[in-house]
């Protein structure tokens, strides 16, 4: 008999890339802990008489590239019926994602312990969640109106140019001021003033890349993942093509993380990965934060064991 039941909450399991999976290592962790894996897809979880359940699949992970999954069997239950929920979809963040959590939190309600807290993924935007920390922030302007974002553009004289919605470098442009192409980048992203967009001041230390440090209930790994652009980019996403390269948190990342750390344990933001240029946050992922295989390799860690670690704390108080 296992200790604990998690549901993990996740697109489809035969479609991600096992090797740099950070869902795949929380489960494998899991596994190794003898807990019930309940792998459920958001299409699977639906109320009925303002009970919350789900469809899903117990599971058995293999750690390996090829075949590193086998379904045992299929069902259905009340969420209230797990220990602990993991919320790992992917975005895009959109009305499907916020219904979700709101599935989630009545069982979150009910007692069962959802990471991250289901409210706190709908108010903390990662872009826009970084107003909380200004001391910790480059110059930004968040509008929908062109004009407001051109008159930041010529201020500064190299910005970037982001959506709110946005992930792995979609739609992230790097725009200076005279830019030919300044109006036309500006139509696109704020698809013609009817989305608010982020400018921020360019940060050349993006060269030495955009780190990724994952913390847990506040508290940070000892190292992060810098993501290295490729030639002739300007983005730090792996998914863009950027390579990685890990390293120990300086003093300045862990004063960063100082800062966040109560805010993120007050909401309940028990696993996050913040993205750091030179010495200023830029996003803080709260959705489904990534980069845990990649350290886990370099440098002989197992963030996984640390979160469910964590987890546990919270299930024994």
């Amino acid at each position: 008999m296992s200790r604990y039941k998690v549901g993990i909450v996740m697109d489809p399991i035969e479609s991600i890339k096992p090797w740099k999976d950070s869902t795949l290592a929380m489960m494998l962790e899991a596994q190794r802990r003898d807990y019930e894996i309940y792998y459920i897809q958001i299409n699977g979880i639906y109320m009925d008489a303002g009970i919350s359940h789900a469809c899903y699949q117990t599971v058995r992970l293999i750690d390996d590239n090829h075949h590193w999954y086998e379904i045992i069997n299929s069902g259905r239950c009340r969420l209230d019926s797990l220990d602990v929920i993991l919320m790992r979809k992917d975005p895009p963040f959109d009305l499907e994602y916020i219904y979700c959590t709101y599935l989630l939190e009545q069982a979150e309600q009910s007692g069962v312990l959802v990471v991250n807290k289901p409210a706190s993924l709908r108010n903390c935007n990662e872009k826009l969640f970084t107003r909380y920390f200004p001391q910790c922030c480059v110059e930004t302007r968040v509008s929908r109106d062109p004009n407001l974002l051109t008159e930041f553009i010529e201020q500064h004289q190299d910005c970037i140019v982001k959506p709110l919605d946005g992930m792995g470098g979609q739609s992230i442009f790097r725009v200076k001021s005279g830019d030919n192409n300044t109006n036309v980048i500006l139509e696109t992203v704020t698809r013609l003033g009817s989305s608010q967009t982020m400018v921020q001041r360019y940060i050349p230390e993006i060269s030495n890349g955009d780190k990724r440090i994952l913390l847990i209930d506040g508290q940070p790994v000892d190292y992060a993942l810098a993501r290295l652009p490729a030639e002739g980019e300007n983005r730090g996403n792996i998914a863009a093509g950027a390579s990685t390269r890990g390293q120990p948190l300086s003093t300045r990342d862990r004063w960063l993380c100082q800062q966040l750390g109560d805010e993120l344990r007050s909401r309940g933001l028990i696993f996050a990965g913040v993205d750091v240029i030179g010495d200023f946050i830029t996003e803080i992922n709260v959705t489904s934060p990534t980069c845990i295989r990649e350290l886990d390799h370099e440098f002989n860690l197992n963030v996984s064991s640390d979160l469910f670690n964590c987890i546990e704390n919270y299930l024994n108080t």
